[in-house]
């Protein structure tokens, strides 16, 4: 018989806290509606993980949890939960990603956010690392609250929700996105007056499309000034460059080159920056390299959106101003460090 402290007593009342704490988030004013959560099978990719998903038509949020399985989860360890909002168009299927076979969509490998994953918790050993994949039906963030009015908060409460179920293991959250999905974790600032010091980390690859210096530079400059644990970290490409079928890509202020500069000139009125640039970059630290921006030059006016992700970009992100950074092999636009963890299936 199992005592009440084993693994999958804790995994049972992860599961119970699960529905009990989301439920409110996903259900609409004034009518009940069920919503679709899968327990917690092991991954057919294996690593040593499990995953819980949520599917509710009331809000119409999609979620996938991934963390390690029970007997690999130790309250002994740091724990890392990596809220991961996705970008505008994909499929959480495809953003995990999988070893490509022949007629397969080639979104499945541009981001692989699950391989990343798992290269992660090798370099971290001492952390429990837990992604959380963000998404919702109409495949589009920014869309989304525009149809909800409440929609801040209820990304917040959907973030709370999710943090408490493993608030045993009191974890430091990671608020990252790419693309549109910038817009969550905007959503998320926008419904707090004071970001919590359990948000360890804000991550934008190439998605502060929505950057507003009067809503966003104050909370940002204070909640680093609040803790040395506290990391800003931003990747983004000259996209002011680019055409599409013959239209500029972005707008004159719209893309994030732009906003990026805007954020980091906004910060700079706070705290001390250096900069460097070569003909790849323009890299802006401050504080340390809490604060890291780093922006990718442009002169051939490529796309260079999901490649900021590709090219270990996630890994950069969750590593880059930490003691594992040096050891973890890895270089940022450099080869696939993670291609070794890439699962047949997801």
């Amino acid at each position: 018989m199992r005592g009440n402290n084993s693994p999958y007593d804790l995994l049972f009342t992860r599961y119970m806290r699960l529905i009990h704490f989301l439920l409110p988030a996903f259900l609409c004013a004034g009518c009940m509606v069920r919503q679709k959560v899968a327990p917690f099978p092991p991954s057919k990719a294996g690593y040593g993980e499990q995953s819980v998903v949520i599917d509710n038509p009331a809000n119409q949020v999609l979620i996938r949890i991934n963390e390690p399985i029970p007997t690999e989860m130790d309250h002994n360890k740091k724990t890392l939960l990596v809220f991961y909002a996705l970008p505008n168009g994909n499929s959480i299927e495809w953003t995990m990603g999988k070893q490509m076979k022949e007629g397969d969509d080639w979104h499945f490998d541009i981001q692989h956010i699950a391989a990343q994953t798992r290269y992660l918790r090798k370099v971290m050993q001492d952390h429990n690392i837990i992604t959380v994949y963000l998404a919702n039906r109409l495949k589009s963030w920014p869309a989304w609250k525009k149809q909800r009015p409440d929609g801040p908060l209820e990304i917040k409460r959907i973030v709370d929700s999710v943090a408490a179920m493993y608030g045993t293991y009191h974890p430091e959250l990671v608020l990252s996105s790419h693309s549109g999905g910038g817009s969550f974790i905007f959503g998320y600032l926008d419904a707090v007056t004071v970001i919590p010091d359990k948000v360890q980390r804000i991550v934008f690859i190439d998605s502060d499309y929505g950057y507003v210096d009067s809503l966003h530079a104050g909370k940002l400059s204070d909640w680093l000034k609040n803790s040395r644990q506290h990391y800003l970290n931003v990747l983004a490409y000259n996209d002011s460059v680019v055409t599409y079928n013959g239209k500029p890509l972005v707008s004159a202020t719209g893309g994030t080159w732009y906003r990026s500069k805007l954020m980091q000139q906004n910060l700079a009125r706070d705290f001390r920056f250096s900069s460097h640039t070569d003909t790849s970059f323009i890299h802006y630290s401050a504080l340390g390299r809490r604060i890291d921006i780093l922006l990718k030059q442009n002169p051939a006016a490529k796309i260079y959106h999901t490649e900021q992700v590709a090219r270990n970009g996630f890994i950069h992100t969750i590593l880059n101003g930490t003691a594992y950074q040096k050891k973890a092999g890895y270089q940022y636009w450099g080869v696939r460090a993670y291609t070794a963890f890439i699962g047949k299936e997801e």
